[in-house]
C-alpha cells in the first residue's frame, strides 16, 4: 500500500514538473530522454480521472495550477479549513486508486 507521505512527496514533485513544464519539454525534444516525473504525472493523473468533479479540480488547481490552499479557498469561495479537508480527502483517494492500480 503506497502511504499518504509518499503521497505527499510525489504531489510536490507533480507541482514542480507542471511549473517548470516548459523546461522539461525543451529537455526531451533535445536530448530524447523523458524524466522520470513524467511516468509520475500520468500515473496520478490516470487516477484522477477516475475522481469527483471536485477532487478533480482541487488537484488541477492546486498543483498542476500551482495555487496555494489559501489561494485557492478566496477564488472559490471556501473556508480554508473547507480546502484542507478536501485535500484530505484527495490524499485517501489517491491511496485507494494508486494502490489499486499497483496491485
Amino acid at each position: 500500500m503506497i502511504t499518504l507521505t509518499v503521497i505527499r512527496e510525489d504531489l510536490k514533485d507533480i507541482r514542480y514538473y507542471y511549473v517548470r513544464k516548459e523546461m522539461f519539454d525543451e529537455a526531451y525534444r533535445c536530448t530524447g530522454k523523458k524524466n522520470a516525473i513524467i511516468a509520475k504525472v500520468d500515473m496520478y493523473n490516470d487516477a484522477m480521472s477516475k475522481a469527483s468533479p471536485k477532487l478533480f479540480d482541487l488537484y488541477y488547481s492546486l498543483y498542476v495550477k500551482n495555487h496555494t490552499q489559501e489561494s485557492l479557498s478566496d477564488e472559490l469561495g471556501y473556508t480554508p479549513e473547507y480546502i484542507q479537508m478536501l485535500n484530505k480527502q484527495l490524499l485517501k483517494f489517491l491511496q485507494a486508486n494508486l494502490t489499486k492500480e499497483s496491485a
